[in-house]
This record gives structure tokens, sequence and C-alpha cells, in this order.
């Protein structure tokens, strides 16, 4: 049983599960096994590193302006801002794990090293998380840093979930390169 604010070693998944809340066994279960085998795909490392490369030179007024430009355009079709993380072959790929997961995710989605959506199966409330706890104890915590957050009514997808995050690490170098985010229906695991 996992307990309140405490953070525990995970050999399956060879990371430190730190949590918000309470975690149910069959949660646990599902994020060390199911979710820990696919969140470090070559495409996700390989997406990540791209726009990494690409976003280096922001500055925080660039990402400020960015996250704004998102915000405004939820809801807007063909969104210029949000179209391109979308539709692009990662976010077809992250909605292809939150059908083959039958219900249990609701939402997933990656971000780079500044916390920006690199892609997402479903429009996200914003494009900037690193300002969010699923970023900061994650990316900021260093590798195989694993956070469970509270399950709470989400506002994108409109379910009670608890967000599970992942720090994205290059196998190559070892270095933390970006975070993951999978949002798990709370009713799937009690």
């Amino acid at each position: 049983m996992f307990l309140r604010s405490t953070c525990l070693s995970l050999s399956i998944l060879t990371a430190t599960l730190c949590h918000a809340a309470e975690v149910p066994p069959a949660m646990a279960d599902y994020i060390a096994g199911d979710l820990a085998s696919w969140i470090n795909a070559p495409r996700i490392v390989a997406a990540v590193q791209d726009q990494n490369g690409r976003h280096a030179g922001l500055s925080a007024a660039d990402i400020e302006a960015m996250d704004t430009a998102w915000r405004g355009q939820v809801g807007v079709a063909d969104a210029p801002v949000i179209a391109p993380v979308l539709n692009n072959p990662l976010s077809d790929f992250l909605r292809e794990q939150v059908a083959l997961a039958e219900g249990r995710i609701t939402e997933a989605f990656v971000m780079d090293n500044r916390g920006l959506n690199v892609a997402t199966s479903a429009v996200t409330s914003d494009y900037w998380q690193g300002d969010e706890a699923k970023f900061q104890k994650t990316f900021g915590a260093g590798a195989g840093a694993v956070f469970v957050d509270e399950i709470e009514l989400d506002e994108s997808t409109q379910t009670y979930q608890g967000q599970v995050s992942f720090a994205l690490t290059d196998p190559a170098s070892g270095e933390v390169i970006g975070a993951v985010t999978i949002g798990l229906d709370a009713s799937a695991f009690y």
C-alpha cells in the first residue's frame, strides 16, 4: 500500500514514485506495468529531442506568449498554435495508447525540457506545463522520477482522474529531456 506524501522505489520501473495522494494497488500495478512499457518509446524520445532543439532559444516571454495563444485557441477548429501539436504523428501514437487502454487512460501528453507540449492525445487547457507539479516533480526531480498527483476533476477531460507523470530520459546520455503525463480514470482502479 502506498502512503500519503511518500516516495517509493519501484524496481520494475527503476524509478522513484512520489505522490500527493493514496494510490490504489490496481493503479500502481498499471503504472509499473502497462505505462512503464511505452512511456520511453524511441518515437517519444526523438520527438522531444527535436522540439528541445527547436525551442532552445525561447525566452520566458516567448513561452508566455505561446501559452496565451494556446489558451485563446482552445475550442477553435484548426487553431494554428494547437493543430501542429494535436495533429502530429506522436499525438496519433498517444491516441492509440489511449484507445488500447480501454477507458483507463483519459489523456496523455508529452512535454519538452521547457514544459511545453510536444504531443497530446487531446487538447489540453494550456500549452505550458512547466509551472505545474506534473513537470516540476518529474523533470526537476531527475532520471526515473514518477509523480502521481491527487485525484480530482480534470478541466480538459471532465473526468475524475489521477495524473501520473514520468521524467523522460535520453537512453544514450541518461539526461532528463522532458516529461510524460498520463491521466488515469480513477473509477477504473477502484
